[in-house]
C-alpha cells in the first residue's frame, strides 16, 4: 500500500510491502503513524503558540513532558558534541528543536510499524527516509539542480537524511558564531536510525566543512557532502547503488561535484 499526507509542513509518504488487514499489518497501525506525526506537530512545533515547546519557552510549563525531555536531552547531546555549533537555543530566537524532532518522531513511527509486524516499508518525511526490508534506493538531490541527482544510495534497513540550503536557504545557523552556516551546500548521512541521521546531518551542516569529518567519525554513520567549493566528499562505506565492494574515496579527499 501507499499513503501520503501533508504533516509538519512537508509531505510524508509510506510505502508498505506487507499485506494490510486481517493476517497482516493492522490498518490501525498505518493510521497511527500519521496520527502520531500530527500529534508531534501540535505538541512540539515552535511555530504554534499553543504547543508545549512554545509554552515551555515562555515559562508557562514548569516541567516538560517525558517525550519533550527526551528531545531536549538529544539536543543538548549534539550541542556538546559539536562545541556549540548545533544549538536549539540561539540568542534572539525562541526554542526550536525541529532539527531533532523530525528524525526522532519519524523513527518512532517506523518502530511502531515494526512492532505491528511490518517488515518491508519505506517511510519518507520530506526527503528523509527510514527503510526496512530492502534494498531500497534513495536518490540524493544535486544541491544546485532540482532535476538532477548526485548519487543513488541503496539501503536495506536504516535511515538517510540530508541537510542543505536548496529548500530553505541559509536557515541553519552555526551556534558558535550566530551566523548562517555556509561551508557546505549539502550533507547526507546514512545511519541506523533517522533520529541519528537527521541530527548528525544538521549538526554537520552547522559545523561547516569540519562537520564532514566529524560526522564520518561517528559510529555507524556514512556521509556524502558537497562543500561550498562544489567538491564532493564521501566516506568509503557509503552504500552507493551498484557500487563494487571495496574502498572508495574517503571523506577529506576532494572531487568535483557533478550529477550522476
Amino acid at each position: 500500500m501507499r499513503r501520503v499526507e501533508h504533516v509538519m509542513g512537508f509531505p510524508v509518504s509510506l510505502r508498505l510491502d506487507d499485506p494490510v488487514g486481517p493476517g497482516g499489518v493492522p490498518e490501525a497501525a498505518v493510521d497511527g503513524v500519521f496520527a502520531w506525526l500530527r500529534e508531534v506537530d501540535a505538541r512540539f512545533s515552535p511555530f504554534r503558540p499553543d504547543s508545549e515547546v512554545s509554552r515551555l519557552d515562555r515559562g508557562e510549563v514548569p516541567r516538560p513532558s517525558a517525550e519533550l525531555r527526551e528531545v531536549l536531552d538529544l539536543c543538548e547531546e549534539y550541542r556538546a558534541a559539536t562545541g556549540g555549533a548545533f544549538d536549539v537555543r540561539l540568542p534572539g530566537r525562541g526554542l526550536d528543536p525541529c532539527a531533532v524532532v523530525k528524525g526522532w518522531s519519524v523513527q518512532r513511527a517506523a518502530e511502531s510499524l515494526r512492532a505491528a509486524g511490518a517488515r518491508g516499508f519505506c517511510l519518507n518525511a520530506g526527503g528523509d527516509v527510514v527503510a526496512a526490508g530492502g534494498p531500497w534506493r534513495v536518490g540524493v538531490r544535486h544541491p544546485e539542480h532540482a532535476d538532477r541527482l548526485c548519487t543513488v544510495l541503496e539501503v536495506a534497513d536504516g535511515a538517510v537524511a540530508t541537510s542543505a540550503r536548496y529548500e530553505r536557504g541559509d536557515h541553519i545557523v552555526d551556534g558558535r558564531t550566530g551566523r548562517p552556516a555556509t561551508g557546505l551546500l549539502a550533507v547526507t548521512v546514512v545511519a541506523p536510525t533517522l533520529t541519528e541521521a537527521d541530527a548528525v546531518a544538521t549538526a554537520a551542516f552547522a559545523m561547516g566543512a569540519e562537520g564532514v569529518a566529524w560526522a564520518a567519525a561517528r559510529e555507524g554513520c556514512e556521509v556524502f557532502a558537497v562543500d561550498a567549493g562544489r567538491r564532493v566528499l564521501r566516506t568509503p562505506g557509503l552504500p552507493v547503488a551498484g557500487a563494487a565492494p571495496g574502498p572508495g574515496p574517503a571523506a577529506g579527499k576532494e572531487h568535483t561535484a557533478a550529477p550522476v
